[in-house]
């Protein structure tokens, strides 16, 4: 067998490596944001299309090295139809980039990388207020909200009219 290391494990072992000079760091992926910016416009100027290929076609098409196509296969899985295998992807698997507008505008707004769900391609796939109503939709699932406290001494939320602590707020122990 061969050691080869799976495709996405070298991404990140790169791309994430904690011991790595900060600005070659900062570098990669600046220029990393830059080439996944102009695969985006690209997708986007024909979003009905699912580009299809290996990872090594996609990666000529597009113009970019295999390593940042592995690093946009990862970026973009989670607004896939059709998820592609990453952990074991290899230069030669088949993987597709057919991905489901709303999601990906959405996941977009999520990662806040504004230079995306703000361009311009986005205008002619959703109106302004399909977009306005997508952003506020993301916004809202990631705020998160805290129960209300319940102390002892408020009424039981079961709706018994008890106090919380003579009811559902008891302890374990024997009376």
């Amino acid at each position: 067998m061969g050691a080869a290391m799976a495709l996405l494990k070298q991404w990140k072992a790169v791309a994430y490596d904690q011991g790595a000079d900060q600005t070659k760091l900062k570098s990669l992926w600046d220029a990393y944001f830059q080439e996944e910016k102009e695969i985006y416009f690209q997708l986007l100027k024909n979003p009905q299309e699912v580009v299809e290929g290996t990872v090594k076609e996609l990666a000529e098409r597009f113009q970019v090295s295999l390593l940042t196509m592995t690093g946009f296969l990862d970026g973009i899985n989670d607004s896939l139809v059709r998820k592609n295998p990453l952990e074991e992807m290899e230069e030669d698997t088949q993987v597709n980039l057919g991905f489901d507008t709303k999601l990906l505008y959405k996941n977009m707004v999520a990662a806040e990388a504004d230079w995306l769900y703000q361009a311009p391609e986005w205008n002619d796939i959703f109106d302004e207020d399909t977009r306005k109503a997508l952003y506020k939709e993301q916004k809202a699932s990631a705020t998160v909200v805290k129960e209300a406290r319940i102390y002892p001494n408020d009424p039981c939320p079961c709706g018994s009219g008890k106090k919380y602590k003579k009811c559902c707020g008891r302890t374990s122990r024997q009376a």
